[in-house]
């Protein structure tokens, strides 16, 4: 019987594992992760005498090398290869699970948090490890309940053939110029490379790999992290700027006028291309994604499917549909159409200049014709990890009771008037999830007042700011 391990019980997510460095996660906790998680590969994987390979890829931090040491050493003492993809974005540790046919993945990575976090975003065979599957790791490391072996680890060079990978797919006819935004993120090596394979005129901002992130928060869905990115744009006349977070798994993009194109608006400039070439199909986004969204893919042909939020969640939705394309506001874009159907912004990125390039349209041009609409950006509202789901359920109970029409796919999203307003449980913080959007501010004042108002006869008394 192998040492058993009890997690910090805030570490295990609903998506990954994520915590504070020095506080709720220690490179003891890596260790115990990798023996674990690779006592389940063992325990799932094909029978056969072959050791089975776990890919495994770090980003930036200054705590992922010593914690990416520790995950190794546990995975190896469960019996099992490590093939070490070495500082990647977490999509590139994508990528090698599928290139190399490794039998599962782990990315360690603290994605946009500060940079005291750090995590680990796994994958068993082709699928998101996520939600009760994480609660089975801590239950299987407490129990002590673990496979014992002798694991090799070998360093695997996928650099060159990832980006490879990534340009494969652009086919532009004429030329974009570029401005690129990695925020000292992992995704900076492969975006500086992948800027030289493509035509245009290209501007690098803060491309150096640095864990403290000293030049804005790795988070491009957040307008204040784009401020350097708009300005760069503006300034060099481009027709396009685009930024990742801090593992490249989520993009944001701005157009020539330095106007944020948010990740409904990407995904439907994406949509457009693959329905002209998929009619019919369906095309999965998150309920906090515009109405107006959700309207022009029926218009065009397409089925729209609102689904609930979170990268696991819309990954297992798209295997389920059959979709080719997915999308969420938070930037986190899927294509199955000619890829691999997992969230890749740098993929993203190449995709929409492709589209751009065979087009005569600028991405400004694109922006002008998108109905004009008038929202709240995310809104975050604390709330007590317990209370959080027993208050949907009370607004819930209400809405039903006063004759609304809700959707409940995610929280509730209600019609009201000429817009809609959503609240939701967040599955990653003690914070409840609110948006409204409109087609006139006035609109934009009702749902506002009913999200307020239902949120006041739930208990819990908030303002939204004008």
């Amino acid at each position: 019987m192998s040492m058993a391990h009890v997690f910090d019980p805030t570490i295990l997510r609903e998506y990954d594992i994520r915590g504070i460095v020095g506080e709720t996660l220690f490179p003891a906790d890596a260790l115990a992760i990798g023996r674990a998680f690779g006592t389940i590969v063992r325990r799932e994987a094909d029978a056969g005498p072959e050791r089975r390979r776990v890919a495994l890829a770090r980003d930036g931090r200054l705590s992922s090398p010593e914690l990416a040491a520790a995950l190794a050493q546990g995975l190896n003492e469960s019996g099992v290869d490590v093939l070490d993809i070495g500082l990647a974005p977490t999509p590139m540790l994508y990528f090698a699970v599928h290139e190399l046919a490794a039998d599962a993945g782990i990315q360690l990575t603290g994605s946009h948090n500060p940079p005291d976090y750090n995590g680990f975003k796994m994958m068993l065979g082709r699928a998101s490890f996520f939600g009760e599957r994480i609660q089975e790791l801590g239950r299987i490391a407490a129990a002590g309940d673990l496979l014992d072996g002798t694991g090799e680890q070998r360093p695997v060079d996928l650099f060159e053939r990832y980006i490879d990978r990534l340009v494969a797919d652009y086919h532009g006819v004429r030329a974009i110029d570029v401005v690129w935004d990695a925020g000292n993120g992992v995704a900076g090596p492969a975006m500086t490379a992948l800027s030289k394979r493509l035509p245009g005129r290209h501007e690098l901002l803060f491309a150096e790999v640095d864990g403290q992130f000293p030049n804005h928060h790795p988070d491009p869905t957040v307008a204040e992290n784009l401020v350097d990115l708009i300005e760069a744009v503006r300034a060099g006349g481009f027709e396009v700027g685009i930024g990742f977070d801090g593992d490249g798994d989520r993009i944001g993009v701005v157009d020539g006028q330095g106007r944020i194109i948010w990740g409904d608006q990407i995904l439907q400039i994406l949509a457009d291309d693959v329905l002209e070439r998929r009619p019919g199909s369906t095309i999965i986004a998150d309920v906090k994604s515009s109405k107006a969204f959700f309207d022009h893919i029926a218009a065009k042909g397409g089925v729209p499917l609102m689904w609930k939020t979170g990268h696991s969640l819309i990954k297992s939705k798209m295997l389920e549909t059959s979709a080719p394309l997915a999308g969420e506001m938070s930037g986190h874009i899927f294509y199955k159409d000619g890829f691999y159907g997992h969230d890749d912004a740098l993929y993203v990125a190449v995709r929409l200049l492709d589209i751009l390039a065979r087009g005569e349209r600028t991405l400004a041009d694109i922006k002008d014709a998108m109905p004009k609409l008038y929202n709240t950006p995310e809104l975050r509202f604390d709330c007590r990890e317990d209370q959080k789901f027993p208050v949907i359920e009370t607004v819930k109970a209400s809405l039903a009771a006063a004759g609304a029409v809700v959707d409940s796919t995610d929280g509730v999203r209600v019609e009201q008037g000429d817009g809609w307003w959503l609240l939701r449980a967040s599955n990653t913080q003690a914070v409840l999830v609110g948006r409204a959007e409109a087609l006139s501010p006035a609109g934009l004042d009702v749902c506002k007042t009913a999200l307020t108002r239902a949120l006041g006869e739930a208990g819990l008394e908030v303002s939204i700011p004008d």
